[in-house]
């Protein structure tokens, strides 16, 4: 049998309500023992282990607890210690903390990320299966070199394309364009690809001793936008803005002439877009080689964020940056 490790972070897959049938309810209050205890069989698919990483709602997750998850991985799999890894986490960031370990895990070996939609006292609760499931993928061998995995509702999504795409559905998590990695039924695996982007053990993006990354902000087009947030974001010492663009990663002019002081100060700008699938190409409106802009290809907003502030702590310039987003 396989030894996976359970890394409890929290979330609403640990969350408690005050009755089966309340909706409001408190995240992060189980601990990853009893998560474990309430999967019926589950100690039946591996040599089981859990420990204790966080205990928060992952709209607390911060990029000095990503260097710590991810350190704490690479520090595993180093050590022989397990052959496949899951991760609790709340929803809410997931697609970020999966996709940031997509690109900074140093190995093959699988690390899966689930969660839930409902409390774990709530009536039809989803985290129990869902844990059942990621402990199937992380024991099965099958599932080495392709990359970080989040495997929820009976579905195995890449933690690149995958994004959370409904506030409260357990059908919440969608993956536009390349659709699912595979499924999982009650432990039975399928896969139908595996990624096409580079990822873990193919990375360039390796943590060594990194505890934080630099700041990047994400602003929101809109009709009316201010070139006050431009200048605020790089006043306040951002190294790094992203957009979620009008359309094709589009922005008002006078956002696209602040944004262009802010390239020519040193500031790496991704256009991204707020719209929720589909690519952002290089000079198709915005002429990005004058204005010295980075296209952010497939990747949404927070997920563009990710991967430039791993740019921007390895130390890449805008053309290594703009092709990062081909590669990544």
């Amino acid at each position: 049998m396989q030894r996976v490790r359970i890394l409890g972070t929290g979330g609403t897959i640990a969350g408690e309500a005050a009755s089966e049938t309340a909706s409001r309810y408190r995240s992060a209050e189980i601990g990853v023992g009893p998560l474990i205890a309430a999967v019926p069989g589950v100690r039946s698919l591996a040599i089981l282990h859990g420990e204790q990483f966080s205990q928060t709602g992952s709209q607390d997750m911060s990029d000095i607890l990503w260097c710590s998850l991810a350190a704490r991985i690479n520090a595993l799999f180093n050590a022989g210690e397990a052959d496949g890894v899951v991760v609790t986490h709340g929803t809410d960031t997931a697609e970020e903390t999966g996709y940031f370990l997509h690109l900074c895990i140093d190995s093959r070996n699988p690390v899966v990320l689930t969660g839930a939609m409902r409390p774990a006292n709530s009536l039809s609760a989803d985290g129990p299966l869902n844990l059942y499931n990621a402990v199937a993928v992380a024991a099965d061998r099958n599932a080495h070199g392709r990359g970080v995995i989040v495997v929820i509702n009976d579905d195995l999504h890449c933690a690149r394309d995958v994004t959370k795409g409904n506030t409260t559905d357990v059908h919440a998590f969608v993956s536009p364009g390349p659709g699912l990695l595979g499924t999982a039924s009650f432990g039975k695996v399928r896969y139908f690809r595996t990624p096409s982007r580079c990822h873990t053990a193919d990375s360039e993006f390796l943590m060594d001793n990194m505890t934080r990354l630099p700041r990047v902000d994400i602003l929101y087009a809109y009709t009316g936008m201010s070139t006050d947030c431009v200048r605020d974001s790089v006043s306040n010492g951002a190294r790094g803005i992203v957009v979620a663009g009008l359309g094709n990663g589009n922005v008002p002019i006078s956002i696209a002439h602040a944004l262009a002081d802010a390239a020519a100060s040193g500031v790496i700008v991704v256009r991204s877009t707020r719209v929720g699938s589909g690519e952002v190409a290089r000079g198709i409106e915005v002429d990005d080689d004058a204005l010295g802009f980075v296209a952010a290809d497939q990747l949404n907003p927070q997920k563009s964020r990710v991967l430039l502030q791993l740019c921007l702590a390895h130390g890449k310039d805008r053309s290594a940056i703009q092709d990062a987003f081909y590669r990544y």
